[in-house]
């Protein structure tokens, strides 16, 4: 059977992928629905003449055969031909690049919509995040997202039952690190946050969800620091992480807290703002701060010295700033216009089109080039001083930042701030397995972990464009085919 691109050789000639239908209630069995996607799926696997990027900042390797059964790598050794056997599909790689799984950990299952926006960026409040629950999920899946974090929730149940669908093999998607509802304080932005009373309320609240079986939580922009220390401290008596898109507490203050993650780079410190008080989001946004933390600086110095003695992690969400802070920026690929919504479409075009009125807002989506280009010096000061940086695109921009898509942009940025493409890579895989303490399991190419793997057209390794070219993602063991899954969202990213 021969597929465009990729050969699939199978022991009994031409024969379907499923001959008749599983049992959906069966432990382990994927539903018809899941099936739809599924391009391999076969006891055992062997991927041959592939191009193996690991993971782990190592350098790719050519003409490499992998070995999956079980849902496992269960060898990788030198590039030959393989014969037709029971029970296996074997499938010619030659020109093609195998990786980890995308690890996304700044990810979202809603969309930021302003009601009745126009092209002069005028709308009605308030702004509302609808949930994405059945476009969202097939996205990540089929940009190599095999593991996400929900970095927040609006509709928290919603999310947790998700996950429980496509872990029970009911529904298409990635694995789900669901994060509890923002720990938010009051002011919010967002009308469908609940914004917390006091540090007793955001230890009920963390109990609560964690009793319900999220497995990591937010702080947003205006908990005070009582609050967050509450929530910190509750959450890991748990065993739990927290991390936080700050605005009224610094990172230095977090960082002496306990918090675990620090989302949007080094975007949302206030320490230098001017007029900064306690507990309270500047009217800077972090603006004047990063302005101030040149990474030469002793300031800059001082503040990843801080965070990397503290083990604090630092998300990169570099997609979501240039896609409203970098004019002349490429233009979205047509498949991500495709996925989008007629509306969402709409919003898109109007966000890059802004008008300069629009342009010079302190907030994260008005930040100059030069500012983004700093804080992309900084994220690669920090990961050279031992930091722990992670990757994740904050997909919610009225589609300037689409799931998956935007996964691999993040990758892409990453390269662009100053690291070698295997090491975008690790950032975006092994990092993040790294931080959910998952690194025995997923986040590299490596004998006995769970074979998910994304295969590309091309070498990524010499030319991270073709981290684009996704072909099949293997989750578990089973390979997911990209272009069916985007198909099946045609058009409805930004409605459901």
């Amino acid at each position: 059977m021969r597929r465009t691109g990729l050969c699939l050789v199978f022991a009994f000639g031409i024969v379907p992928l499923f001959q008749g239908q599983q049992n959906a209630d069966q432990p382990g069995a994927l539903s018809n629905e899941v099936l739809k996607y599924v391009r391999v799926q076969a006891p055992k696997v062997v991927l041959t003449h592939v191009r193996v990027i690991d993971g782990t900042g190592r350098a790719a390797v050519d003409d490499q055969n992998l070995v999956i059964e079980g849902g496992k790598i269960m060898a990788i050794q030198p590039g030959a031909d393989v014969a037709a056997e029971k029970d296996a599909q074997v499938l010619d790689l030659h020109g093609y690049t195998v990786m980890p799984g995308i690890v996304g950990m700044h990810n979202h299952l809603f969309y930021a919509a302003r009601p009745n926006l126009d092209s002069q960026w005028h709308g009605n409040p308030p702004v509302l995040v609808p949930q994405m629950t059945f476009s969202a999920p097939r996205l990540y899946l089929a940009g190599g997202v095999t593991t996400m974090r929900t970095t927040g929730s609006v509709e928290t149940y919603t999310d947790l039952n998700l996950r429980r669908e496509i872990d029970a093999g009911h529904l298409p998607g990635p694995h789900i690190d669901v994060t509890g509802p923002y720990l938010e304080g009051s002011g919010s932005y967002f009308i469908q946050m609940h914004e917390l009373k006091d540090a007793d309320e955001a230890r009920q609240l963390v109990d609560y969800w964690a009793d319900r079986g999220v497995t990591s939580f937010k702080a947003y922009m205006n908990i005070t620091r009582a609050e967050l220390k509450a929530a910190i401290d509750e959450a890991h008596q748990r065993g739990i992480k927290v991390t936080g898109h700050l605005c009224s507490v610094t990172y230095k203050e977090a960082a002496e807290l306990g918090i675990d993650d620090l989302e949007h780079g080094f975007f949302e410190n206030t320490e230098y703002d001017p007029g900064k008080k306690p507990d309270v989001c500047s009217e800077g946004n972090g603006k004047p701060t990063l302005q101030r933390l040149a990474p030469e600086s002793a300031e800059a110095k001082e503040l990843i010295d801080t965070l990397v003695k503290h083990h604090v992690a630092v998300t990169s969400t570099l997609p979501v700033f240039e896609s409203g802070g970098m004019p002349g920026r490429p233009p979205l690929r047509q498949a991500m216009l495709d996925a989008l919504s007629p509306q969402a479409r709409e919003a898109y075009l109007y966000r890059r089109q802004r008008p300069a009125s629009q342009q010079t807002s302190g907030s994260a989506r008005g930040d100059s080039t030069d500012l983004i280009k700093q804080d992309m010096q900084l994220e690669h000061a920090f990961a050279m001083a031992g930091g722990l940086l992670l990757a994740g695109p904050d997909p919610t921009g009225n589609g300037g930042v689409v799931p998956g898509f935007g996964d691999q942009r993040e990758i892409e940025l990453l390269v662009e701030a100053g690291f070698s493409p295997v090491e975008a890579i690790k950032v975006a895989t092994l990092n993040g397995a790294v931080y959910l303490g998952k690194q025995d399991q997923i986040g590299s190419v490596a004998v006995g972990k769970n074979a998910d793997l994304v295969v590309m057209k091309g070498d990524p390794s010499t030319k991270i464009s073709d981290v684009e070219n996704v072909e099949i993602v293997f989750k578990d063991g089973v390979g997911y085919d990209s272009e069916k899954l985007l198909e099946s969202v045609r058009g409805r990213y930004g409605e459901y």
